[in-house]
């Protein structure tokens, strides 16, 4: 894989730079040397064993020179490499730097002896949270490898995406590499992972991997460029972790890397190295013959071969060691340290900072050198605790040191990839998180700078379950599904919302009042039933042609009031009850207007006791016709209980029941104004309070069973001759006005606002016109149009 020359080349360059400058270690030359796990446990293995023997001689435990004694181990990049190299250097006490995916330590001794070129892993999940958030991908997939990191991965990511308002579609896991006899199991899940792709609606993918994951991704794209057209292979925006460092196998040179354009990823903060790019412009394999791996690289970044007589060259590229480094792609290597590489850089300056610092503690400024600037064997175990205190600002200026876990105190890159159809690319940094900043100030990015996957125009693309509810409605959790995916409700009556994706309706200030749309409040009107408007117009004129009537069918009666049909049935009670039912329609004036101390007070005391003594009126007239017609009959004892003092004190005390009720009513819990803002959604109702509403209709009930006690009687004394029986009339005065009362209760409890009033008012209208006309009716036709009737005679006559 030709990027990983790029980490010995790294190595290289810090070594060189080290022993160039007179700071660091003067007088002594740092060395190194370089072996291949091979990305496997067994020869990870093999290699810590080389390193504790004689050079050139595997013999476990055993090193006769005094040379090539290792002071550090750095190593990487892929997290197995990093568990298992550990485990005998950590027996010599040496400790071991790695550049690559963090690994995870169970054992105290080698726990002891391991620091990592990688910040702590709850970073990138943090990381990856807030880019997420930022750009508002609620809607994701997850892509992570079968193995204990995927594992680790996907437990730690699914708790705090989900705290986070962060649901998935999906969670695959990448098919493991594999040479045995599994490969068709391998090839059937690699297709069964891009299926969950292809199908699913989201549009931005979370991959968590390593380096052969990059060199499956490559993969995996090469196969579906097969199969689907560009604009469906690239219609996602891959977000990858920092531990993925693009790599690749020679034969995968020229396939296309377009599925990485407008890819965002995380990689541990770099800077440019100023130098480093001249220096790899300067290898040359045909000069630098000590460099065992250039060679391999050179044939494999240049499809060509070197001469050689154990190989047929007839049908291959010569190569001639004058190849351009600076034409290759950055798909075959890059021309700066990031990544990996740099993690590389660091870490051998890591180790020699340390070294120096040991050095210098145990001598105290003398010379560190001994016997040809070898550094002294039996002090190197103590160099793991200068390692881990260490604390230096490296070549571009920054600041180096690790934790008390090991983990070098740094923040992470956001890159955004560009690829160009040369297979090269680019890495433009496009934000940063820095853990150890202020929390105001720990993420930023640059969106402008950001370049998208082409298929979405250069436009920010999304990526949620359904679009976001509009203004006026809310979600609604849709059964079965991850919670990022929901219904939009419109807001219920009375509720409203101002934002979309609301999670619950809002309730609008009580002076205020949902629009149509149910996206805002406006101010409620302040209604009340007033004389400007047609309703109060209506009844008050309506009041006061009544009270006119009223009036006038009095003055007709005072005016006859010597005639036979105004003497009948006791003339003080008929003047009594005219007057009373005058009063109740200029009553009904007292429920129009604004509502006020004053008029709360009057409206229903006044109200009832005039009804009271209305009705009362009517049942002494009901009460003495019959009466009347029992005195008549031979030796009949009612003749003491007819009179005037009789019907005096029927009315009397029916009024001074009622008066008491009303009294008892203004004392307790008198009404008030008050002011209504729930009744009526769109208004403000200023209204009187009935204080007791027991009281209320205890009022009604008493004025109800007079109506109903006259409507008894007058009922059982129909059939008494015309002449002289107003039983008849008086019938259906009350069933007139019964009918009214019965039905003014359900009416009032179901109407709000000023038409409960106009209910009230239009009930005190209707019965009293009802009595008005039942009863008076008859007699002022008699009165003014047949005049010749209402004398003695007919009277007479018609017994």
């Amino acid at each position: 894989m030709t990027h990983i020359y790029q980490h010995i080349l790294a190595l290289i360059f810090a070594v060189k730079e080290i022993n160039e400058n007179p700071h660091i270690l003067p007088n002594v030359t740092l060395g190194f040397h370089i072996y291949n796990s091979y990305f496997d446990t067994r020869w990870t293995y093999y290699a810590s064993l080389e390193l504790f023997s004689t050079l050139g001689k595997l013999t476990p435990n055993y090193k006769c020179d005094r040379q090539n004694n290792p002071g550090a181990v750095i190593g990487g990049p892929v997290s197995e490499v990093c568990l298992h190299m550990g485990d005998i250097p950590s027996i010599y006490k040496i400790p071991q730097i790695i550049y690559g995916s963090p690994a995870v330590i169970d054992k105290k001794t080698q726990a002891a002896f391991y620091n990592q070129m990688f910040p702590n892993l709850e970073h990138q999940y943090e990381a990856i949270v807030l880019i997420l958030l930022y750009f508002k991908w609620t809607w994701i997939g997850v892509i992570s490898a079968q193995d204990d990191n995927g594992e680790r991965f996907e437990q730690n990511v699914m708790d705090k995406f989900a705290q986070r308002g962060i649901c998935f579609d999906f969670i695959a896991r990448i098919p493991k590499m594999s040479f045995s006899s599994d490969i068709v199991d391998m090839v059937e899940e690699g297709f069964e992972m891009k299926e969950s792709i292809m199908r699913s609606t989201v549009n931005a993918l979370v991959m968590h991997g390593e380096i052969e994951t990059m060199l499956i991704l490559r993969t995996f794209s090469h196969v579906l460029a097969q199969e689907l057209p560009a604009t469906k292979r690239n219609g996602k925006v891959w977000i990858m972790t920092a531990q993925m460092e693009f790599t690749s196998f020679p034969l995968q040179r020229d396939w296309n890397i377009d599925f990485l354009h407008g890819a965002i990823s995380f990689a541990v903060h770099s800077s440019e190295v100023i130098g480093f790019q001249r220096f790899l412009l300067m290898r040359n394999p045909s000069i630098e013959k000590e460099d065992g791996f250039l060679g391999v690289f050179w044939e494999q970044a240049f499809g060509c071969r070197f001469p050689n007589s154990m190989v047929d060259l007839q049908d291959e590229d010569i190569c001639s060691g004058d190849e351009k480094l600076e034409a290759l792609p950055a798909s075959v290597i890059e021309m700066s340290l990031t990544g990996h590489s740099y993690s590389v850089y660091t870490a051998a300056f890591a180790v020699a900072h340390a070294l120096q610092a040991m050095h210098s503690s145990r001598y105290k400024g003398r010379r560190i050198v001994d016997e040809g600037g070898k550094l002294q064997n039996q002090e190197l175990w103590k160099l793991n605790h200068f390692v881990k205190r260490i604390v230096f600002n490296n070549s571009v200026g920054e600041k180096v040191c690790f934790n008390e876990n090991g983990e070098i105190e740094a923040g992470f890159d956001v890159i955004n990839w560009v690829t160009f159809p040369n297979q090269s690319f680019q890495r433009v940094k496009v934000g940063k998180i820095d853990s150890m900043a202020p929390q105001e100030e720990t993420f930023s990015i640059w969106e402008d700078a950001i370049v998208w996957p082409s298929n979405f125009n250069q436009v920010q693309p999304l990526s949620v379950c359904n679009d976001k509810c509009p203004l006026g409605y809310h979600k609604a959790k849709k059964e079965g599904e991850p919670f990022c995916c929901y219904d939009c409700i419109q807001c219920p009556e009375g509720k409203f919302s101002s934002q979309m994706d609301m999670d619950e309706c809002l309730h609008c200030p009580q002076d205020q009042y949902p629009n149509m749309e149910r996206d805002s409040c406006i101010p409620k009107d302040i209604s009340f039933l007033s004389y400007g408007e047609p309703l109060g117009i209506t009844l008050a004129v309506l009041a006061l042609s009544l009270s006119f009537t009223t009036a006038l069918v009095l003055w007709v009666f005072i005016k006859h009031r010597e005639t036979p049909i105004v003497k009948a049935n006791n003339r003080n009670l008929t003047y009594t009850l005219l007057t009373s039912l005058l009063l109740a329609f200029l009553c009904a004036l007292l429920f129009i207007g604004r509502p006020d101390k004053v008029t709360c007070l009057l409206r229903q005391t006044a109200f009832g006791i005039i009804f009271s003594v209305a009705v009362s009126c009517v049942l002494a007239k009901t009460i003495i016709v019959v009466l009347a017609f029992r005195v008549n009959k031979p030796g009949s004892r009612m003749r003491k209980w007819v009179g005037k003092q009789q019907a005096i004190s029927i009315v009397l005390s029916c009024s001074l029941i009622q008066a008491i009720l009303c009294c008892v009513w203004l004392a307790t819990s008198p009404p008030f104004p008050d002011i209504d803002m729930h009744s009526v959604t769109k208004e403000i109702v200023l209204q009187c309070n009935e204080g007791s509403v027991t009281m209320f209709y205890c009022v009604l009930g008493f004025m109800g069973l007079l109506a109903v006690a006259s409507f008894t009687i007058a009922f059982l004394a129909r059939k008494l001759p015309d002449s002289f029986n107003e039983a008849k009339f008086i019938t259906f005065s009350m069933l007139v006005f019964c009918s009214v009362w019965l039905s003014f209760v359900p009416t009032y409890l179901s109407t709000r606002g000023k038409y409960m009033v106009a209910v009230e008012i239009f009930s005190i209208l209707a019965s009293s016109a009802g009595l008005l006309g039942c009863i008076f009716s008859p007699k002022c036709f008699v009165i003014l149009m047949r005049p010749q009737l209402n004398s003695r005679e007919q009277l007479r006559r018609k017994d």
